[in-house]
């Protein structure tokens, strides 16, 4: 017999039977020792007396297990959605004062927990927003200033080449403020995405003449390829953000004369994007960590990344409910495929 499915109520006919055959048992065997109809009358009697006080007691026992069990799962789905605090019942040292006295601790705790992350995440982006705020200004006079500098020195080529450096470390700054500002506000929750079927041929469409000069000037080769038909329910800034920072990592991992892909298809239910390259790859020790901010590659060359374009693709993706996965092999390339669920098509 399987226990798990032994219910109270089965219990109950299985304790009622026994009984009465242990009374039907007693019974003849009082009549068969004495011969006495009247006291095997008053035996069966007791006996049927017995029986309905101890049905009586199951009755009661399931009826306050049953209400404590209903009440126990409604605290616990209170608890759990945060909706209230469970009540305190104002009783002896019972079972059930003292299961609900630990519910309404452990509910403290976990509300005290609460309120304590969601106060260091809003203080963490409050610094973060402070500092990066604080940045911009300073950022802009020196781009200016780099500006001016750089038409002054036309006649001297050390002079020229210094400003275009301090050029590429300013923009290179820049871009890492813009990044942290981006990454904060999606840690934080503060971004609510607009969310509308769009087309993803356009958006690839974008993202190719974004990249187009950087592509002429490397010598490198953008390539675009699928069903123009397409749609994605999704926001629009922030997937190109996304797509764009993997198009940037592919750039920024390959030689000149490379080939980078965009492609996209459309599947029952599912509408899948694949940016690959055939750059230098990406080491298998590294293949795990690529999307932890800041991770900065051993075996990597490149000196400009700073590390937070990926791990902010990967953030966008996952709040449009998408996965991200990446293949690479050393000399031959490097595919990040993006999976999403087309909830039109579901």
């Amino acid at each position: 017999m399987n226990i798990r499915k032994f219910s109270i109520n089965k219990a109950c006919i299985l304790l009622g039977i026994l009984l009465l055959l242990a009374v039907g048992t007693v019974s003849a065997a009082i009549y068969l020792l004495t011969g006495n109809i009247t006291a095997v009358g008053y035996v069966f009697l007791f006996s049927v007396f017995v029986l309905l006080c101890v049905i009586c007691f199951v009755a009661l026992i399931r009826r306050k297990l049953v209400m404590f069990s209903d009440s126990f799962c409604g605290q616990m789905d209170d608890m759990l959605s945060g909706d209230m605090q469970p009540k305190q019942t104002i009783e002896d040292e019972s079972l059930f004062y003292k299961i609900n006295y630990r519910l309404g601790r452990l509910y403290e705790v976990m509300q005290e927990n609460k309120n304590n992350i969601a106060k260091e995440r809003a203080d963490l982006q409050e610094l973060i927003s402070d500092i990066s705020h604080q940045l911009k200004t300073p950022l802009a006079a020196l781009n200016i200033y780099n500006g001016l500098m750089q038409q002054e020195v036309q006649n001297s080529s050390e002079l020229k080449e210094f400003a275009s450096l301090s050029e590429q470390e300013l923009d290179r700054i820049e871009s890492l403020v813009q990044n942290l500002l981006k990454i904060t506000k999606l840690d934080a929750g503060t971004i609510t995405l607009d969310k509308q079927p769009q087309n993803v041929a356009d958006m690839m469409g974008y993202i190719e003449r974004h990249f187009a000069y950087q592509a002429q000037q490397q010598e490198k080769t953008l390539i675009l390829s699928g069903n123009e038909e397409v749609t994605l329910v999704c926001d629009q800034t922030w997937l190109i953000e996304a797509i764009s920072n993997i198009v940037k990592n592919a750039f920024d991992h390959t030689k000149t004369g490379a080939t980078i892909r965009i492609t996209w298809r459309a599947f029952a239910s599912m509408v899948q994007i694949i940016v690959s390259d055939n750059g230098s790859g990406i080491h298998p020790e590294d293949l795990p960590h690529i999307f932890k901010r800041f991770y900065r590659s051993r075996f990597s060359k490149d000196t400009q990344g700073i590390g937070l374009g990926l791990p902010l693709a990967k953030a966008i993706i996952e709040d449009h409910n998408g996965t991200i996965e990446v293949n690479s092999t050393l000399g031959v390339g490097t595919t990040f495929t993006i999976n999403f669920l087309n909830p039109t098509k579901l």
